[in-house]
């Protein structure tokens, strides 16, 4: 055995002592990460927590290539270090920080969804989402450019190469790249969120947001259908985000009938107190009950009241209409309906109008 260690040269040693290092540094290194995560979990901040999780797989490896390219150094030091293993570290090394940087990007929007849910707030995760697929893609082509770089290939040439296939990916893809440039301006503007109802008076789409893709957004229709709408036409079209309007207008039209002409100017007043004093009715806003014209076939009375906010408003329409019926049957009144009068020739027509003498 002594005979074995008498043949290890200082070179030897050195290697061996990299080893040696290599290896505390790796158990070190994970003790380090485990203890602080433990402390990192016992704050509200979210920024310890998503840095050590990230930090938990590449920091081992990022610890062995750094050990290895030392070895290499030792190993090549009295002779210049090959030009692929120069390469290699960078290469590496780059690869090592691009993936803690895509995991600290990953992490810290899961967490910021989750803290956000926790505390009973509203989050836009399709936003969230958004920002953080933008991120992962500038941290992958910047660490393709230095990958670039290092293998000695000038930037700048392939940024021109680059632009000029962009000219010409640019015409043959020109509906993928305004897809693309609309879901960017989705996620920025943010004119609807997951789980809101849209609909377009332009087109015939209407349904409740389940997904926003970069190419493509996801809408249920009612009746339960999938419709993929490309993001390019929400930049070309009217768009009504139903889900964020802050109340709804009950706009009716009742006939009565002539003969309850009369009674109409009492009918109109207890609709316009009813209104006033319901309770899913916003009184503050213009509420409007009036007789508005002579229709063909009745007394036509104008009704327009706006539903509070947070009511249902099928439910509030049918609870206004049901008082409207009792208001007008309590008053002895009656809802016209479509009918026709024949008058024989020879016969003088009487009154139109029950106690209102003829126009004669």
């Amino acid at each position: 055995m002594n005979d074995i260690f008498l043949k290890f040269t200082p070179h030897h040693w050195s290697l061996i002592i990299v080893l040696a290092v290599t290896v505390a540094a790796h158990f070190l290194a994970g003790i380090a990460l485990r203890r602080l995560g433990r402390i990192a979990a016992s704050t509200s901040n979210i920024w310890d927590d998503a840095l050590f999780e990230a930090a938990r797989r590449p920091l081992p490896v990022f610890v062995w290539l750094s050990g290895l390219f030392v070895a290499l150094n030792i190993h090549y030091s009295s002779a210049a270090l090959p030009v692929m293993l120069v390469h290699g570290r960078t290469i590496t090394l780059t690869i090592c920080i691009s993936w803690f940087l895509i995991a600290l990007i990953k992490n810290l929007a899961k967490m910021v969804v989750a803290l956000r849910i926790e505390g009973g707030q509203q989050v836009d995760i399709a936003t969230v989402d958004g920002i953080g697929k933008a991120a992962r893609v500038t941290v992958l082509v910047v660490a393709g450019l230095v990958i670039i770089q290092s293998m000695g290939f000038s930037i700048s040439g392939v940024l021109a190469f680059g632009g000029i296939g962009g000219i010409a990916i640019g015409f043959a893809a020109k509906d993928l790249l305004a897809n693309l440039l609309g879901g960017l301006i989705l996620h920025l503007d943010r004119p609807f969120k997951l789980g809101e109802s849209v609909r377009s008076p332009d087109k015939d789409i209407e349904g409740l947001v389940e997904h926003i893709g970069w190419r493509q957004t996801a809408l249920r229709a009612r009746n339960m259908d999938m419709i993929y709408v490309p993001n390019s036409l929400f930049n070309s079209i009217v768009l009504v985000n139903v889900s964020r309007r802050s109340s709804r207008r009950i706009d009716e039209t009742i006939g009565l009938r002539y003969e309850d002409l009369p009674r109409i100017e009492a009918v109109c007043a207890e609709v316009r107190a009813m209104l006033m004093n319901h309770p899913d009715i916003d009184a503050n806003r213009e509420v409007v009950v009036a007789f508005s014209r002579f229709g063909e076939s009745g007394l036509e009375i104008l009704i327009s009241a706006f539903t509070d906010c947070t009511s249902d408003f099928n439910v509030t329409k049918q609870s206004v209409l049901l008082a409207i019926a009792g208001i007008v049957a309590r008053l002895g009144a009656d809802f016209a309906f479509p009918s026709r009068t024949l008058y024989m020739a020879g016969h003088t027509p009487p009154g139109l109008i029950s106690g209102i003498p003829d126009a004669n």
